[in-house]
């Protein structure tokens, strides 16, 4: 479970950028300025309905040597430390941030769609409880294309690596204030889900359609907070600290899947690593 919540967080996180034109495709090819052997970057988006990798991407898979993820989630004491960050911090509760009637509310809604009651869950932080429904959104058996990648790296006898530590991961849920976070809760609960059922179903449709573009413009028209308010801390400044990590894995040709939003906009991993001097070409 934690594990699949972590995927639910990556997600949510990876898909707000400023829209950028890019080719309908999910890999991109790096070579150019000090690499002597191409690495390439893969647009995930975390859970799915189903997960198909075309020649291309088999091809890119064999033609590298290890794989870096935006988390190693082999990582010693992984799951351990996950769950130590998914609580609030500061004694603050579920119950703090709602007033009774939405207490209620969301106690029903827990018991019914996941059989928890509230006190259960009271000291997580809200966005892990949204992450929670996710299930019922895709209303699909679930797979998770980062899982995929992993599986496929440890058969080929793979090191693989993050893009950073669980830590600083999770730490964006602090620095997103915890009223915001039961706030977008609240209104996924009173609407029964409906609106995050339909944004999910045409996101998975663009995704398979690799158009990234569309993809960013989809989830920068959410009405959700997290979506719109906190770019900096949920994507751009997360972009510019892989940049120098990416840099130093490419000696080695490296296979990076991460977020498909990641990978566009004017601080994208595809626009910041063109401005360090290298080319980024789309894979078709």
């Amino acid at each position: 479970m934690t594990r699949i919540i972590l995927l639910f967080t990556m997600m949510a996180i990876s898909y707000i950028a400023k829209a950028q034109d890019l080719e309908n495709t999910l890999l991109w090819k790096v070579s150019g300025k000090n690499i002597e052997t191409p690495s390439y970057l893969y647009g995930t988006m975390h859970v799915v309905c189903e997960v198909n990798f075309d020649e291309d991407v088999n091809k890119a898979l064999e033609e590298t040597t290890q794989m870096y993820l935006e988390l190693d989630m082999d990582e010693p004491n992984f799951q351990m430390e996950m769950m130590k960050l998914m609580m609030m911090k500061d004694g603050i509760t579920l119950k703090s941030l709602l007033s009774e009637e939405d207490q209620k509310t969301l106690n029903v809604f827990l018991k019914e769609n996941l059989g928890y009651d509230l006190s259960l869950l009271n000291n997580l932080k809200p966005f892990f409880i949204s992450s929670m429904f996710y299930p019922k959104i895709l209303d699909c058996e679930m797979k998770a294309v980062d899982l995929e990648l992993m599986e496929i790296s440890k058969k080929q006898n793979e090191a693989i690596f993050g893009l950073e530590l669980v830590h600083e991961q999770m730490k964006i849920f602090d620095d997103i204030d915890y009223q915001v976070q039961i706030d977008e809760l609240m209104k996924s609960v009173k609407d029964n889900l409906k609106k995050d059922k339909a944004e999910m179903k045409e996101l998975q449709e663009i995704y398979k359609s690799e158009n990234i573009s569309k993809m960013l413009e989809v989830m920068l028209s959410s009405d959700n907070k997290l979506m719109s308010d906190y770019n900096d801390v949920m994507l751009t400044n997360r972009n510019k600290n892989w940049i120098p990590i990416i840099e130093k894995a490419m000696s080695t040709p490296t296979f990076f899947a991460f977020g498909a939003g990641h990978l566009a906009g004017e601080n994208g991993v595809i626009n910041l690593l063109i401005k360090e001097g290298y080319t980024v070409e789309p894979v078709k």
